[in-house]
């Protein structure tokens, strides 16, 4: 839900997501923190791609040295989302994890974030930011990018554990220019203060309309812009057929003389495409002259 203090140089964002969000916790088997994170970066990732001019795609990846080594969401602007995150082999989860980015995905200090943003326009190339990971939260990690790409102050409330993903997004406007022309100098410390009242639980208990006017009550919060989100992979046979040619028919192989069949999952809907010894054979059948599919 988009809506414009009216008569304030600020503009916000609430999301939230059930049945999207639990259609990707049912597809991963991941500890209540490692869904909190996951959860917290589907949500403020989905806050900023609303922000978006074109129609593409916004990527928010997050590296790490710790337990938790990668965390990726893909948002598209139609409002389709998919999101996974990657355990560690080295650096087992501590016995009783926190939702703390320092020590489940940076402990060492050489984690990264990165944004990519794809038009998905004709002349117009993608553009990919990479900065430290500094915050010991998803919300502090993202407020800093935000501050640093597009100069423009921006603050974010986050909450998410297995049922339910919360979010809260506040961005100040130049005073001066485009829609919003305003004297209220006081509005963004003010909306600050207002919104860090909010506690995670209340957040995912509450319905967004019930959250907005409690916050807001004394402003004029203006029409809500309604948006729906829903979770959806790309992943398909005929993609899976191609990243197995580029490993080359040596490879696959020997993959299918070591395990007899070649085995994918895909990492963010865990759809598995399995490919026995003929259908490896296959893949790197010739094609027709006239462009058929020689595969049989």
């Amino acid at each position: 839900m988009r809506f414009q203090i009216v008569g304030t140089p600020v503009r916000g964002e609430w999301i939230e997501l059930d049945t999207a969000w639990q259609e990707v916790v049912s597809r991963h088997n991941l500890d209540d923190a490692s869904l909190s994170l996951l959860g917290q970066l589907t949500g403020a990732s989905l806050l900023l791609a609303a922000t978006l001019k074109h129609q593409g795609s916004l990527t928010a990846q997050i590296v790490g040295d710790g337990p938790i080594s990668l965390i990726v969401v893909e948002c598209i602007a139609n409002g389709a989302f998919r999101s996974t995150s990657k355990l560690s082999e080295k650096h087992p989860m501590p016995a009783n994890p926190t939702v703390d980015v320092a020590t489940l995905v940076n402990p060492g200090g050489k984690g990264r974030f990165a944004i990519t943003l794809d038009p998905r326009e004709e002349g117009q190339s993608a553009y990919q930011g990479i900065v430290p990971l500094e915050g010991n939260s998803v919300a502090r990690l993202l407020e800093r990018y935000m501050f640093r790409s597009e100069q423009l102050p921006t603050r974010l409330w986050l909450a998410a554990d297995k049922q339910k993903v919360a979010g809260l997004l506040l961005q100040r406007l130049p005073l001066t220019g485009g829609t919003a022309t305003s004297t209220d100098t006081d509005a963004w410390p003010r909306l600050q203060k207002l919104a860090d009242t909010l506690e995670p639980a209340e957040m995912l208990d509450s319905a967004g309309q019930t959250m907005l006017h409690r916050l807001f009550w004394q402003e004029n919060t203006g029409p809500l812009e309604r948006r729906p989100m829903r979770f959806e992979c790309a992943c398909s046979r005929d993609k899976v057929i191609a990243m197995l040619q580029m490993l080359g028919k040596d490879e696959i192989d020997s993959i299918v003389e070591e395990q007899g069949k070649v085995s994918v999952n895909c990492e963010y809907c865990n759809t598995p495409y399995e490919f026995d010894n003929v259908d490896a054979a296959g893949l790197f059948q010739p094609t027709a002259v006239d462009g058929t599919d020689t595969r049989q």
